[in-house]
């Protein structure tokens, strides 16, 4: 398993600086991570200092609270990609999912995914800290049926974070055969490689580099 690849590793914190964003992208290169994720702000600058490697360029809209408008969201994401973002994480709009208007949200994920169109990945965070087991279902069908790659499970900035049950509980509402990543709170490889093992394909964390070292001294032992 190539658990690199299965890492977005992050900067979305407010304060983040230029040279956080160059630490990133360089830790992006030595571990060979799947992406690096940087606010909107950022992403020119992140897309500059991968060029020429492997590693993606990811960012956000609508983040971290899911209440802008549609409109906002969708053109937030265009300025991610025009920009040179190969992936976006959008979060829904949770008051609107957890009232019961189901329309709007539908709605919402298909104009996301007019704009992101093959190759850009579309992941849609739900927020699981605040809501229902069902309600986590209902959305996790809702992203799926509308056509987005992932379902994520927070933004790192709501209550609690990534979980075994809430992987297990999306991976088995999704099937095999679609994106879960989990994100929030994954500090260390141990956790990384449990929710890998409940069923996440993707891993969103800002303790990228420790996960990345611990993996290489667990394959070591291995090897021995």
């Amino acid at each position: 398993m190539e658990l690199n690849r299965m890492i977005d590793h992050t900067v979305l914190k407010p304060e983040a600086t230029s040279d956080d964003i160059k630490r990133l992208c360089r830790e992006a290169i030595e571990y060979e991570l799947a992406t690096a994720f940087v606010n909107p702000g950022w992403v020119s600058l992140a897309v500059s200092l991968l060029k020429g490697t492997r590693i993606k360029v990811g960012s956000v809209a609508g983040f971290p609270l899911g209440a802008s408008t549609t409109l906002i969201k969708v053109k937030e994401t265009e300025q991610n990609i025009n920009a040179g973002a190969k992936e976006i994480d959008v979060v829904m709009n949770i008051g609107r999912f957890r009232e019961g208007d189901y329309k709007f949200v539908e709605s919402e994920f298909k104009e996301l995914r007019k704009v992101c169109t093959n190759p850009i990945v579309l992941k849609i965070i739900i927020e699981t800290g605040l809501l229902t087991d069902n309600e986590k279902e209902q959305a996790a069908r809702l992203i799926k049926d509308c056509g987005a790659d992932f379902v994520k499970t927070s933004t790192g900035f709501g209550p609690g974070g990534a979980n075994l049950e809430d992987v297990i509980l999306l991976r088995k509402v999704v099937g095999p055969d679609f994106g879960v990543k989990a994100s929030g709170g994954i500090r260390d490889c141990q956790t990384a490689l449990r929710l890998v093992d409940a069923g996440a394909n993707r891993i969103g964390t800002s303790a990228s580099v420790r996960i990345m070292k611990e993996y290489r001294q667990i394959q070591h032992s291995v090897r021995q």
